[in-house]
Parts: C-alpha cells; structure tokens; sequence
C-alpha cells in the first residue's frame, strides 16, 4: 500500500496497535534502546507537526509520536466519544502496551491536557516534562480562572463557544477538509511560507468527511460544554511530578493559548523550569519555530 509522505515531509514508517481499542498509528523512530521522547500533539493537527523535531532527535533518542484517536492516521470509530478522559484512556493504554519507560514528555496543544493526564496516573513513567505552547493543568486551583481569562481573548475559544450555541460548531468542523487553513490559521501560525500543496493535504486530507471530523469536533465541543475533566492527581503524583526536569517553549504570538495566563501553570508547578519564549512566532510554534525548539528540546535532554 502506497503510503503518502506528502512530498516527502514525512517519511517515517506507519504502524498501529490496537491496544486503545481503535486502530491507532504512530511513528517510532531511533534506537530501540534509546530514551522515550514521547511527542503529544494537539487541535487539529497529528504526528506530522512534530517531523523537524523527530529528524532532529531521532539519532539519539527513541522518538514515539502517536495520533490521537480521529487524528491522523489513527481510526475514527463511531461508537466511541472524544472528551478529554477518552484520550487519556487511550494513551494510557498506548503506553502500557508498548510499556514506554523513562519517558520525555513533549506536548503541544491539547496534548499537554492528556500528556499531564498520564503524568498523574503513571509517574514513575516519566522522566521529563516539555512543554510547547502546551498547557500543563496539573489541579491548580486556578486552572478555571485561567481557562476563563483565556477564553476570554482567544478568538478560537469565542468561536466555538458561540458555534455550538448557534448549533453550527459540527456544521463547520465537520468540514475541515475544505476549510483547514482558515481553522489553522485561526488557532495561529506566523510563516505563511509554509503553506503548499503537500502541507495542505498533510493537514487536511484526514478530514475528508464530517464523519471524518468526530475528534476535532469533539475536541472543541468539550470545550464549549464543559464535557471534559481534567485528571487530577493525588498528593503523592504531584510532588512525583513536580520533582521531575522540566521545561516551557511558548510562541509569544500564540493567540489561542495566551502566554500570560498558561505559563504561570507551567511556573507553579515546576518553579525552577526554565521558560523560553520566542518573539513573533504562533501557536503552532512547531511550524513556525522547528529549529530553535529542536535544539532547545536537544539541550534540554543533554543537560539533564
């Protein structure tokens, strides 16, 4: 079976397991004895935003990047819903399956959401903690201030939360293969020269249909109903966690995910982490920035 590298940008090996239950795919490239760097993406995107980042690490470390469940190339089962816990369930399971140890966590997203959800429930599976523009709600008492402050100036988080009041949210995510880049754009990339025929089809090729569409959908109607519950770890998880290295790459020009009212989350939990921020790039700072964040993470893992 022929298998699209969308002009070459993603060469790396499919493969699947069926351990969550779904047909799920990721990539695992690297030595098989080297360290787990975990990559978590996001809305709506899949493995292929973290490609610079596994050519970049790939020679040192074992480099996992599953796509969540109707992202990517994973299945879109029916039956199954798309809330938060859901896709901390199958990742949990990914995990266990491929029984991952010693692992980096790389989040981007909503995959800092999920990320810190196996994080609490599996701590000592974790060696590090990055994240990239990347929430990392870990129970702080004010994470629903924050998530409220954000919403508040995010024009992704006020259009969906009037879509699905409207009741047009599915009508218009459920059409992502014909509107990807309005969408992208509107969650925020600053390099429009990346835009092409193959970076198109990466990221919208999976949306074909609207029922093609039930992740992203979910995604963003959790948000708007409040359907998703954040995993909140016992006493012992967090200080387990909070021990860990850990690091923050935020793209000040992230509209979506506002600096202002994440990081600190970020800085409670892990007070000594070190938070790089870099000017004019968005939130898909793995798009704008591939670079600097790859030899950030390099350093990072190096130097602890």
């Amino acid at each position: 079976m022929r298998v699209d590298t969308f002009d070459g940008m993603y060469p790396y090996t499919p493969r699947f397991t069926d351990a969550p239950g779904f047909a799920m795919h990721f990539v695992d490239e690297g030595p098989a004895d080297g360290e787990v760097v975990l990559c978590l993406h996001g809305e709506p995107t899949w493995g292929f935003l973290f490609r610079h980042l596994i050519a970049a690490l790939r020679g040192t470390h074992r480099v996992v990047v599953p796509d969540h469940m109707g992202f990517g190339r994973s299945e879109t089962p029916p039956s199954r819903s798309y809330w938060l816990q859901d896709h901390i369930d199958n990742l949990e399971r990914f995990v266990l399956a491929l029984d991952l140890r010693g692992i980096t966590l790389v989040m981007h997203d909503f995959g800092g959401a999920v990320g810190m959800g196996l994080a609490s429930r599996h701590p000592d599976r974790i060696r590090r903690i990055v994240s990239v523009n990347g929430p990392t709600p870990f129970g702080q008492a004010t994470l629903g201030e924050r998530l409220a402050a954000n919403a508040a100036v995010s024009p992704w988080f006020q259009w969906i939360v009037r879509a699905e009041s409207e009741g047009r949210l599915e009508v218009v995510l459920g059409e992502l293969g014909f509107n990807i880049l309005s969408t992208l754009k509107l969650n925020g990339f600053e390099d429009h020269r990346l835009i092409n025929d193959a970076w198109l089809r990466a990221y919208g090729a999976r949306f074909a249909t609207p029922a093609d569409c039930a992740g992203a959908i979910g995604w963003a109607k959790g948000v708007a109903t409040g359907a998703h519950r954040f995993e909140m770890p016992d006493a012992a998880a967090r200080r387990a966690i909070a021990a860990k290295p850990a690091m923050a790459i935020w793209g000040m020009a992230d509209r979506t995910l506002h600096a202002e009212h994440f990081l600190p989350l970020f800085s409670a939990l892990f007070p000594g982490g070190p938070v790089h921020r870099l000017p004019g790039v968005g939130h898909y700072s793995l798009e704008d920035a591939p670079d600097a964040i790859a030899n950030r993470i390099a350093t990072f893992l190096a130097q602890t």
